[in-house]
């Protein structure tokens, strides 16, 4: 089966955002009396900014109806820190160019907002990389519910056994073996456990690392294994 297209998370995997994420966390959920530690922000990697509010609405037993009021505020609190300080993480570029020159169609499928997205992908200056991205926003659920990429597939009009993902959460994992896909992990530097990313067919420690792969090397690159 050829590799036509590669689909990328977002949050945590182009972009050295979980520290952002976990910033304004902190400072947002402060104003509504829930204290949080850095290492507390860790257990809702990968959801959607929503789901992390009802998440830590139900830990700490509080009954309020703004979830999106409050979810709101953290996508603001996000996007100005991504503009200010948001960078790119190791490989991403050299990644996506090799992808680009196999010919290959990139996409993203992210648990963040819209708005989100279009503020990296401008941050980053991706956008001559990326022909589409599709946000969970849009879907019932989030990640580790496969529909952010069911869309995405059904937007690229491709299979999923023509595709590989890459995800940096093990929610985002699970959503992306879900759906079918091929899946290559790339937890966030600090974080590899292997026994959190048994769904994974590939486990590596940055993007950097993925030109070394079979699915990515010419003349062979359009073989998918595993």
């Amino acid at each position: 089966m050829q590799l036509q297209a590669v689909i990328f998370d977002m949050d945590g995997l182009l972009i050295d955002s979980e520290p952002l994420w976990r910033q304004a966390e902190q400072e947002v959920f402060a104003t509504v009396g829930i204290r949080l530690t850095e290492s507390m922000c860790f257990q809702t990697t990968g959801l959607s900014t929503e789901e992390v509010v009802r998440y830590w609405y139900n830990s700490f037993n509080i009954d309020r109806q703004d979830v999106q009021e409050v979810a709101r505020k953290l996508e603001d609190r996000v996007i100005e820190l991504v503009q200010r300080k948001g960078q790119a993480l190791p490989g991403v570029y050299d990644l996506l160019q090799h992808c680009q020159s196999l010919g290959l169609t990139l996409a993203v499928a992210s648990g963040s907002v819209g708005r989100l997205i279009e503020a990296v992908l401008d941050k980053l200056q991706l956008r001559d990389y990326i022909g589409l991205y599709h946000s969970a926003e849009h879907e019932v659920a989030g990640k580790p519910n496969p529909a952010v990429y069911l869309t995405t597939l059904n937007k690229l009009g491709l299979d999923a056994a023509r595709c590989v993902a890459f995800e940096d959460s093990a929610r985002g994992a699970q959503a992306a073996k879900a759906a079918g896909l091929f899946t290559i992990a790339v937890p966030e530097a600090g974080h590899k456990d292997p026994g959190k990313f048994t769904m994974a067919d590939i486990l590596l420690d940055s993007l950097e690392q993925a030109l070394d792969l079979p699915q990515f090397q010419w003349p062979n690159n359009q073989k998918l294994a595993g």
